[in-house]
């Protein structure tokens, strides 16, 4: 007989089935979807874990990783995945959430549920993660729910008064019972609905700098006076004395404008305005490793606002989020103007994502995306707490597009949003002459929150930073408890806000 621990892949999926249905026969119609093994195998690889007898799938334990903070211990199994979407797994979250475990009968006497439970452990000490949280089912508790109450049952299987297979297992594998959870997975009958929420700390964890359990991230807003710049070098010189600013007060966020580089454009002026952006394209690249170095050193993130990508023929509109530790992440502005088209020829991009930071999962869009309120949506439905908007616009009206509009996305998501735009003008440039714009940092509109929800805002038309903090478990208190709970009240029976598959999954 040949043992086997590893990670499961898609193609286990029909074992993995016929499995699952052997160890759950009275809820054999709740299997996994081939859709979610997929994302779940694509998203956290690691997480999810299978044990092979002689090659056939016996075992499985799916897991994701979650920022607990968020949702503390009172929570549901369709709260901790997102309505089973997943998108509530961070790549920096600091807690192994087991969303799933089971081992087929035939196998059970060959204790391979221990090896899963040791597997995760080691998977979490690896991480660097707290611990692992689960809701534990209480299989045989509708045998006594008639006399006792959920809290007693625990205490009796804790006692070993009474044998739970589920529960008493999970003890002997030094996981502690916290709370019971109510309404946890409507469907578990046999345990009328309850769970036992239970833990196991990491004892070799080591807290990371400024992770979600600090609850309230700095935003650092620059408010970029376009000035003429001699070379390149004055013009990194202006942008590191911003982020030298922002690392003095302790920023977990710099935020620049969009296409806040375009001064670089004069050189350029006897060429045509797509020409000249193509010229300005060739050294983006360049810019973007040296305000990396930035980000580094002076331990903040940066959304370094917007710069043109010459690709394949093709102009875009990117914004890169540079990450304190040297990670990169890119976004292409999605919704391209009139004006961008006509003068620019620019394309958009077309991958909506969040991104996961050291501060919690954020979100990213360009001006204009701003005005199409479907975007920020799906942005929230994969769990961002913070919209960041860089933003480049002409005159007072066009600002003010970007500026309600981007107020309103604030309400209806139930997040931050950020906006960060230029000011002044620029005379010899080609199609960059005049600038308006306020930096301004917006809020939810409850009790907790300013009673403009308003957090923080720019002199107009000066050069300035903003620095406004912002307080995370605010968002997750009014999420559950706001006078008006937004996202929680959509009719999705009538209808609903998707984001479609470029390639559907297998």
């Amino acid at each position: 007989m040949q043992i086997d621990t590893r990670t499961l892949n898609i193609n286990d999926y029909d074992e993995l089935v016929s499995a699952m249905r052997r160890a759950y026969p009275k809820m054999s119609e709740y299997v996994w979807s081939k859709k979610s093994i997929a994302k779940l195998t694509k998203i956290f690889e690691a997480g999810q874990i299978c044990i092979t007898v002689d090659g056939k799938v016996a075992a499985v334990a799916l897991s994701i990783v979650v920022n607990y903070e968020e949702f503390d211990d009172e929570h549901t199994y369709s709260d901790i995945t997102g309505n089973y979407t997943f998108n509530t797994h961070s790549n920096t979250g600091n807690v192994l959430y087991g969303i799933e475990i089971f081992v087929d009968p035939e196998y059970r006497e060959l204790r391979l549920g221990r090896r899963l439970y040791d597997a995760r452990k080691e998977l979490c000490e690896q991480l660097n993660l707290k611990s692992i949280i689960l809701g534990g089912r209480i299989p045989d508790y509708h045998k006594f729910s008639h006399e006792i109450s959920p809290r007693e049952y625990i205490r009796r299987v804790r006692d070993k008064e009474i044998y739970d297979p589920v529960l008493s297992f999970q003890l002997s594998n030094n996981f502690l019972p916290i709370r019971v959870l109510k309404k946890y997975l409507p469907e578990d009958e046999a345990s009328r609905e309850n769970a036992v929420l239970l833990q196991w700390n990491n004892i070799y964890y080591s807290k990371k700098y400024n992770t979600m359990q600090d609850s309230t991230i700095r935003l650092g807003l620059v408010q970029w006076q376009m000035r003429h710049f001699k070379d390149i070098n004055a013009f990194y010189e202006q942008v590191e004395f911003f982020v030298n600013v922002m690392g003095d007060y302790k920023s977990d966020f710099v935020l620049f404008p969009e296409l806040f580089n375009t001064p670089l454009l004069a050189p350029f002026n006897n060429l045509s305005e797509r020409d000249s952006m193509i010229e300005l394209a060739k050294i983006t690249e360049q810019i973007k490793n040296k305000i990396s170095e930035l980000a580094i050193s002076y331990n903040v993130n940066i959304i370094s606002g917007s710069m043109p990508v010459f690709e394949n023929n093709d102009l875009y509109n990117v914004s890169y989020l540079l990450h304190r530790d040297g990670r990169m992440d890119e976004y292409r502005k999605i919704h391209i103007t009139p004006n961008e088209r006509k003068y620019y020829g620019m394309k958009g991009g077309n991958e909506i994502k969040v991104f996961d930071t050291d501060c919690g999962k954020i979100g990213l869009v360009i001006c204009y995306d701003v005005e199409f309120p479907e975007l920020p949506r799906l942005l929230a439905d994969q769990g961002m707490k913070i919209l960041f908007v860089p933003y480049l616009t002409d005159t007072q009206n066009a600002y003010m597009r970007v500026r309600q509009c981007a107020a309103a996305r604030a309400i209806e998501n139930e997040c931050y949003v950020a906006i960060a735009g230029c000011v002044g003008n620029l005379p010899g440039v080609n199609n960059m002459d005049i600038q308006f714009g306020q930096a301004a940092v917006f809020t939810p509109s409850d009790f907790a929150f300013p009673s403009n929800a308003v957090k923080g805002e720019a002199t107009p038309n000066t050069e300035m930073t903003l620095i406004v903090d912002v307080d995370l478990n605010l968002l997750k208190d009014l999420h559950y408890h706001g006078s008006v709970q937004i996202l929680n009240d959509r009719r999705k029976d009538l209808y609903e806000t998707s984001l479609k598959e470029k390639l559907p999954l297998i």
